[in-house]
C-alpha cells in the first residue's frame, strides 16, 4: 500500500466517494457521532490516504487554519491495530511539510488518542472540551 496525497481538485470521483464513505463509516457509524461531515473545508484541503483493493483504509485531511498554522483532522483508519494509523500520521506530517509550509500543525484530538499524537511530537495546549459530545483537547506540533 502506497500513500496518496492530493488536493481536492486532483481527487477522482471514486477517491472522493471512498473518502466520504470511510469517514461516515468511522465517525458516524462506528463512533455513533452525528455531525455535519461535509463542512466545506475539503475544497481547500490536502487529502492523504491509503487504499487497498479500491477502498480507502486510512485517511486524514489538512488545511490552513491561519497563517503559519495547518490544521489536521478527520484522522482515521479502518484497520485498527495494524500500525496503519502511525504510518498515516507520519506520512501526513511529511506531506504537510512538503506541500503546505507552516510553523505548526494544530489538531483537536479525541482525548483517548492523545498518546498516538504525542509519539509524533504533538503536545497538548488546552483544557479538555467536548466536541459533538466527545472529549477532545487541542494539540500542536512545531515543525
Amino acid at each position: 500500500m502506497e500513500p496518496v496525497s492530493k488536493f481536492f481538485d486532483e481527487l477522482t470521483a471514486e477517491e472522493l466517494y471512498e473518502i466520504l464513505r470511510v469517514r461516515s463509516e468511522i465517525f458516524v457509524v462506528e463512533q455513533s457521532c452525528i455531525y455535519q461531515d461535509m463542512d466545506g473545508r475539503d475544497y481547500d484541503s490536502l487529502h492523504v490516504f491509503y487504499r487497498e483493493d479500491g477502498k480507502v483504509t486510512a485517511y486524514l485531511r489538512a488545511f490552513f487554519k491561519e497563517k503559519g498554522v495547518v490544521q489536521m483532522g478527520r484522522v482515521l483508519t479502518a484497520r485498527h491495530g495494524t500500525g496503519l494509523g502511525g504510518r498515516l500520521l507520519k506520512e501526513g506530517i511529511r506531506q504537510i511539510r512538503l506541500k503546505m509550509p507552516a510553523e505548526y500543525i494544530y489538531i483537536e484530538a479525541q482525548c483517548y488518542a492523545t498518546g498516538f499524537y504525542e509519539r509524533e511530537g504533538f503536545r497538548i495546549c488546552s483544557e479538555e472540551f467536548l466536541e459533538d459530545g466527545i472529549p477532545h483537547v487541542q494539540m500542536l506540533l512545531k515543525l
